[in-house]
């Protein structure tokens, strides 16, 4: 989930054409996640093909991440690498999760109660690296370039970002930001009409853009500062400290300037913290060169209609619209869409 800002943070809204011509480093885990979640049947069961294979993730990339290509996006999508040891809590709370959630939808299925169904196969989402090198194998074939993250696919995002190598890092989690990303993009591979879950009520959901430059100033916080009230309210590599959350942070990081004062003045400490401030401040990344290329229809059929029995009509329309947006070396440089 990552560290919460929402309370804190307003982000400007906007549309797929606000970012026209712009590269986007998108975190691959937490997007496919995304498409395993909301993709599914109207009793929470994930798509699959004919041999009992989930394609959620697949579906998601041939007919929603094209979409913002049309638009002129130019993604790349960045893998997670080997996360640091101290995330092994936040993975092993998150399978305890996963297994409630199994157990709760078998339930409302059972009862058939379906709303309730669906919300909860949303939690029990499970990204195999089988499903991984499908997803790789897909974007290699639409011609989207992807980047091995040595370890965080969020911080490798963000370093890119603030390299220059793309526009913004996008994510559906804000410790993008922590990680020193200029520009955070959330919603770009979910923005449409959504259904909130357990109400009969529909949004609007919407690409948003957020600046750390106007997230610092507003909040009158430097980015370590950031990453101390993060720990403070608790990451993916750490517990926080019981009843504090954004706004108590802040307060917290505005009074005493930094976090071990903080600690000091609640009278608690925080196992690690000074390693959770390292992952965030000093990440490891690496340096990449990425290109683009017109889509292997060929390839892109035979994975997904030969493969997995997608629609023959409706790949090839994705394809028809990639292709049109699609851009080889000769007809453009990475600098002319950063």
């Amino acid at each position: 989930m990552g560290v919460d800002l929402g309370a804190l943070v307003a982000p400007r809204k906007g549309s797929l054409a606000d970012f026209a011509g712009k590269v986007i480093a998108i975190d691959a885990f937490n997007t496919l996640y995304q498409f395993l979640a909301i993709i599914r049947q109207p009793d929470g069961t994930p798509l699959m093909d004919g041999q009992g294979r989930v394609t959620s993730h697949l579906s998601g990339i041939i007919y929603r991440l094209t979409g913002f290509m049309e638009a002129g996006i130019r993604p790349i999508l960045v893998f997670d690498g080997r996360p640091p040891p101290r995330k092994a809590r936040t993975i092993a709370a998150r399978s305890v999760v996963k297994e409630r959630a199994q157990r709760e939808w078998r339930e409302a299925v059972e009862e058939g109660d379906l709303p309730k169904a669906r919300t909860k196969a949303m939690q029990t989402s499970r990204l195999t690296g089988e499903m991984v090198g499908q997803a790789r194998a897909l974007l290699d074939a639409l011609g989207v370039p992807t980047v091995q993250a040595p370890s965080e696919g969020e911080a490798q995002a963000a370093w890119m970002a603030a390299q220059g190598t793309a526009y913004a890092a996008g994510s559906q989690d804000y410790d993008c930001l922590l990680f020193g990303a200029p520009v955070l993009v959330k919603n770009l591979a979910i923005s449409g009409r959504r259904k909130l879950p357990n109400k009969n009520v529909y949004v609007d959901v919407q690409p948003e853009e957020i600046r750390l430059d106007e997230v610092l100033g507003t909040l009158a916080v430097t980015r370590e500062q950031l990453v101390d009230m993060g720990i403070l309210m608790g990451t993916d590599f750490n517990e926080g400290v019981d009843g504090i959350g954004p706004k108590k942070s802040l307060a917290l990081i505005r009074k005493h300037g930094s976090l071990g004062p903080a600690l000091a003045s609640l009278a608690v400490e925080i196992e690690g913290a000074e390693e959770v401030r390292r992952i965030f401040l000093e990440p490891a990344t690496s340096s990449v060169a990425v290109t683009w290329r017109p889509p292997d229809r060929q390839r892109v059929l035979d994975l997904l209609v030969g493969e997995h029995q997608f629609s023959e009509s409706r790949v090839l329309a994705a394809l028809k619209k990639l292709e049109g947006a699609a851009l080889d070396e000769s007809q453009s440089s990475l600098d002319r869409w950063v």
